[in-house]
C-alpha cells in the first residue's frame, strides 16, 4: 500500500550564481521519518501554480522554516531591506497553498517561517526583529557552523491546558529550540494561542474550527524529530491526521464493487 503525500513548498535560492528550488533536508527527512509520509516539493513560484490541482494529489501540507522573512505588504507594513531577506516567490506559493488548505480540511503543519504565514492568512501581523523590543529574549539562531548546537534544544514554552497541542505533547512546559527574528505580533482571529514562551512569545497556534490538524509552531521540530519526545510526538500526530485524510480521500473516490452495485440495484427495485 502506498504512502500518503505531503507538499512542501520550496524556497527560492541562490547557489554559484544559479536559482534554486530547495528545501532544508531536515524537513523532508522528518516527514519521511516522523510522519511516515511520501513527499512532494512544489516549486516557489511567482505565479502559475496550480494550487487546486496540487492539492488534490496530496494529502497533507507541511510548510518550512526559511531564513528568508515574510514580505511586510502581506500584513500591512513596509518592508526595509533591514528586515530581509525576503522571497516573494515562496510568499505567493505558501500563502495561497495554506489558504486552500484550511478550505479543503487538509492536515497541516506549519513550522518557523510557515507559522507566521498561517498567521498572515488569516488576518494576523507579524513583529520583525523581536529581539530589539523591551522585554524580548534573543531568539535569533546561534553564530556556529555545528548545527547540533545551533538548533539545540534550550528554551522553555508553555503548553496551554486543553489546547489542541496539550493533546499531544501534554499541558505545561517543553524544551524546544526556537530560533527566529520575526514572530506573532497580532494573532489572527481564527488562530487560537497553544503555546507560548518566557517572554511571552507566541510559540504555538491552532486553526480554530478547522476541519482537520491545523497546528503551528515557532520552533524546530524537524531538527530533532528522531531522538526528541516532544518533536517525535508532533510528527506522528500530523502523519495521523495524513493517514486518515487519504483513507476518507480513498474512500470516497473509490470505484464501487459488485456488492454496491448489486445493493443499488436492489434499493432501487424495492
Amino acid at each position: 500500500m502506498s504512502k500518503p503525500v505531503v507538499a512542501i513548498p520550496a524556497d527560492i535560492r541562490e547557489i554559484e550564481g544559479n536559482v534554486w528550488q530547495a528545501t532544508p533536508n531536515q524537513y523532508v527527512r522528518a516527514a519521511v521519518k516522523g510522519a511516515a509520509v511520501t513527499v512532494f516539493l512544489v516549486p516557489a513560484l511567482e505565479a502559475d501554480n496550480d494550487f487546486d490541482g496540487i492539492l488534490d494529489r496530496v494529502d497533507g501540507l507541511l510548510v518550512s522554516g526559511s531564513r528568508t522573512n515574510v514580505h511586510p505588504s502581506l500584513y500591512g507594513k513596509e518592508a526595509t531591506a533591514a528586515e530581509g531577506p525576503y522571497d516573494t516567490a515562496r510568499d505567493a506559493t505558501s500563502l495561497p497553498l495554506i489558504k486552500r488548505a484550511l478550505e479543503r480540511g487538509i492536515p497541516l503543519l506549519a513550522i518557523c517561517r510557515g507559522i507566521q504565514e498561517l498567521n498572515v492568512v488569516l488576518g494576523g501581523t507579524l513583529a520583525n526583529e523581536i529581539q530589539e523590543q523591551p522585554g524580548m529574549w534573543d531568539h535569533r539562531k546561534p553564530d556556529t557552523p555545528v548545527l547540533d548546537v545551533a538548533y539545540g534544544i534550550r528554551q522553555t514554552v508553555t503548553v496551554k491546558e486543553g489546547s489542541c497541542l496539550a493533546g499531544v505533547l501534554g499541558a505545561g512546559e517543553v524544551q524546544v529550540n526556537s530560533l527566529h527574528r520575526q514572530a506573532i505580533s497580532d494573532l489572527a482571529p481564527r488562530l487560537a494561542l497553544e503555546a507560548v514562551a518566557e517572554d511571552g512569545t507566541i510559540e504555538a497556534v491552532s486553526v480554530i474550527g478547522a476541519k482537520a490538524f491545523a497546528v503551528g509552531v515557532q520552533w524546530h521540530p524537524e531538527y530533532w524529530v528522531g531522538s526528541d519526545q516532544p518533536s517525535n510526538k508532533l510528527f506522528a500526530a500530523f502523519g495521523a491526521a495524513v493517514r486518515d485524510y487519504a483513507a476518507a480521500k480513498q474512500g470516497a473516490s473509490a470505484p464501487a464493487t459488485e456488492a454496491d452495485v448489486l445493493a443499488f440495484g436492489s434499493a432501487k427495485s424495492a
